[in-house]
């Protein structure tokens, strides 16, 4: 893989681009701070603005790396406030695989805006990165998740039972994966 860092990527409707300090308050406002949003998700609900905070200064620090890649979504006609993030939660060199997690404010649900990110995301990885394999998954009872990955091409591989764990607790992992070769 060719890293390169989060790089700004826009589509019709979105930029994603990276997160500043700034961008704390409406990370806690827009979706960190709903129990809804959260409730499938592997990071807790965040109980005040400081939480976001600290993450969010976590982020911004972490883009000296090149290998790291954590967007803000930010819907166009909204300003610049971001709406929701979209990351590479887990890597693999070795063979060429970025695992990408995502959440999104419940007021921007249902709109395709997920989709809208997930895909510009993963043409960034097939086409300037160079990674072979996009993976993500999802708990079964938040099928709404993995309509998102099938909208983006990915394919059903499996579900591992008993295999994740989120806010909920112990959960099956329902496995959506892209080659490079199947675009």
């Amino acid at each position: 893989m060719k890293h390169c860092g989060t790089q700004r990527l826009e589509t019709d409707r979105l930029i994603l681009r990276r997160f500043t300090t700034e961008d704390a308050d409406a990370m806690y406002k827009n979706w960190a701070s709903d129990a809804e949003v959260t409730r499938y998700l592997t990071w807790p609900t965040h109980s005040g603005v400081e939480v976001s905070r600290h993450i969010v200064k976590d982020w911004v620090n972490s883009y000296a790396d090149e290998n790291y890649y954590q967007w803000a979504v930010v819907l166009k006609s909204n300003g610049d406030e971001p709406i929701g993030s979209i990351a590479a939660v887990d890597m693999k060199e070795n063979i060429s695989m970025v695992h990408i997690g995502y959440c999104i404010g419940r007021s921007w649900w249902h709109q395709g805006i997920t989709s809208e990110a997930l895909k510009a995301v993963m043409d960034f990885f097939f086409d300037v990165v160079g990674v072979n394999r996009i993976e993500a998954r999802h708990d079964p009872r938040n099928p709404h998740s993995g309509d998102v990955m099938k909208k983006c091409g990915m394919q059903y591989e499996g579900t591992l039972r008993s295999s994740d764990w989120n806010n909920q607790g112990i959960c099956d992992a329902c496995y959506y994966a892209l080659l490079k070769s199947e675009r």
